[in-house]
């Protein structure tokens, strides 16, 4: 070979190589994700005054630059609205499609160019389905069906499942309660579909139940009884977790064997340490946290895991729901009648049940009679007013943020803390998502109540660190990121749909 021709040969090999070395290197903006501020005006999808529904889940499509966005607004035809998200300071509608052919969605995913949307049976209590569209031309690509009550879609992280919580909610006089079921869709084998419920953990019911597994309802099953919520899935694909709100638990699933493999019952939060004090009276005179002999139930709603060596990390947001049916209900205020107090372990119960104290508190008067004999020996509230983190292998909790987010809100000149719902569920975190901005992991906890998205660095998953609070429209129900990679200004990018006043907002970091 000559060596003018070894020469050129070696040169188009070093700038392969070099092309090459570019296109592998992983996407690097250097940001402060302690500077979140918004982004222009945002978009208001809903009506003035907006409803609830207006704006609740949202998921952006970096292939056609879309933000697709849930709107269920009362009194409106239910549809998924299409946003230019081409610059997200200025974002413009483009159209919309509807779902009433199928019923009503509640989630919606993408993933490489196809939108999953999880639709609810006109009869809830009905078989849901899921139906695939295609990002480009809003075409159906195929439709699936999937268990009662589908309330949350998820992809896999390699887009080979698509996942869905059917949390299988009864009917308002309980005379028809399907059983909740995850559902796993095989999408490269033609959207094969794989439905998982809870049956063969009945037999563990009472040893569940002493760890704090919720298990009630009206007439029912232990596998009817089961309410999926939200799903996770680790970032190999080969394993996902499901929450189970109302039961207050976790289940673990193997998605190479398409099996439930664990249930993680999450036990109880101690209100009664100076760590944990809350404020539980909305008639105390303001924000006024104590400690109290009360247990919050943790009964969390969205969940996502972080990867660290071996051990998933699952950050659960830990609302609380009541269940609240013309035939059934489980909550009622402690100063009802109709919850007695044991006055050996409340010899104060009287002075308990005035409205500044925890008389107007709403706790879960069904549970807490241990010893069957009529009298509450422990007091339970719905939800536990934080964010945890537990390991995915094992269901023990590595961390939780006690009292933080509260504390946080009262204290941060953003927001004001509301001191009507220190009765209820306070802040009442609903959404999480997790995103790399510059080079930490920050985890966003969105705050229905407060109208607010606090944000954690949480590079070391096991000891998260407050960073900042931002504002955001009234009632949060979505809280997507958007990675600098995937972003239209390959900027780090928070999106936050609010449910009651139909805003989408937008938010950046600064660069360091």
């Amino acid at each position: 070979m000559h060596v003018k021709n070894l020469l050129s040969l070696l040169v188009i090999a070093t700038l392969f190589a070099c092309n090459k070395d570019k296109k592998d290197a992983p996407f690097f903006v250097d940001e402060d994700p302690s500077t979140f501020t918004e982004l222009g005006t945002g978009l208001n999808i809903g009506v003035v005054p907006a409803k609830p529904g207006a704006a609740e889940i949202s998921a952006y499509d970096p292939i056609t630059k879309r933000l697709f966005t849930v709107s269920n607004l009362e009194g409106d035809v239910n549809k998924i609205v299409v946003i230019d998200f081409a610059d997200p300071a200025n974002l413009k509608k483009i159209t919309e499609i509807s779902v009433v052919a199928y019923g009503a969605v509640n989630s919606i995913a993408i993933y490489n160019g196809k939108l999953a949307a999880a639709i609810e049976a006109p009869v809830k209590q009905n078989d849901g389905k899921v139906v695939v569209f295609n990002t480009s031309d809003y075409s159906v690509v195929k439709v699936i069906p999937v268990g009662a009550l589908p309330d949350m879609v998820t992809f896999s992280p390699d887009g080979a499942f698509i996942l869905t919580a059917n949390e299988g909610e009864p009917n308002a006089d309980y005379t028809n309660d399907p059983t909740g079921t995850v559902s796993i869709i095989s999408v490269n084998d033609n959207y094969s579909v794989v439905n998982l419920d809870f049956s063969s953990f009945a037999a563990q019911s009472t040893t569940l139940a002493a760890k704090g597994l919720r298990i009630g309802g009206l007439n029912t099953t232990f596998a009817k009884d089961m309410e999926p919520e939200y799903v996770t899935v680790a970032p190999d694909s080969k394993t996902a977790w499901v929450t189970l709100q109302e039961n207050n638990a976790i289940a673990k699933i193997n998605l190479t064997t398409k099996t439930i493999t664990d249930l993680f019952p999450l036990g109880f939060k101690d209100y009664n340490t100076d760590a944990n004090m809350m404020d539980l009276s909305d008639q105390d005179g303001g924000f006024a946290p104590k400690k109290n002999k009360v247990k919050g139930v943790y009964m969390p709603d969205a969940i996502a895991v972080v990867m660290s060596g071996n051990i998933p990390h699952l950050f659960t947001v830990n609302e609380g729901d009541a269940r609240e049916y013309a035939a059934y209900t489980d909550v009622k205020r402690l100063s009802s009648n109709d919850v007695k107090l044991d006055p050996t372990v409340f010899p104060d119960a009287a002075n308990l049940k005035l409205p500044a104290q925890l008389g107007r508190l709403n706790i879960l008067y069904r549970d807490g009679d241990i010893n069957g004999d009529g009298f509450l020996d422990v007091i339970y509230s719905m939800g536990a007013r934080s964010f945890s983190v537990w390991n995915g292998n094992t269901g023990a909790q590595i961390y939780d943020s006690k009292n933080e987010l509260d504390a946080k809100v009262n204290t941060s000149g953003v927001v004001v803390y509301e001191d009507g719902r220190s009765d209820d569920k306070s802040i009442e975190p609903e959404g999480i998502t997790i995103g790399v901005v510059g080079k930490k992991t920050v985890a966003f906890v969105g705050m229905e109540r407060v109208d607010a998205v606090a944000m954690y660095d949480i590079t070391n998953p096991a000891a998260p660190v407050y960073l900042s609070i931002v504002k955001t429209g009234d009632a949060p129900e979505g809280v997507l990121f958007i990675s600098a990679k995937d972003s239209p200004i390959k900027k780090s990018l928070l999106v936050v749909s609010s449910e009651d006043d139909g805003f989408i907002k937008v938010y950046k970091p600064n660069s360091l």
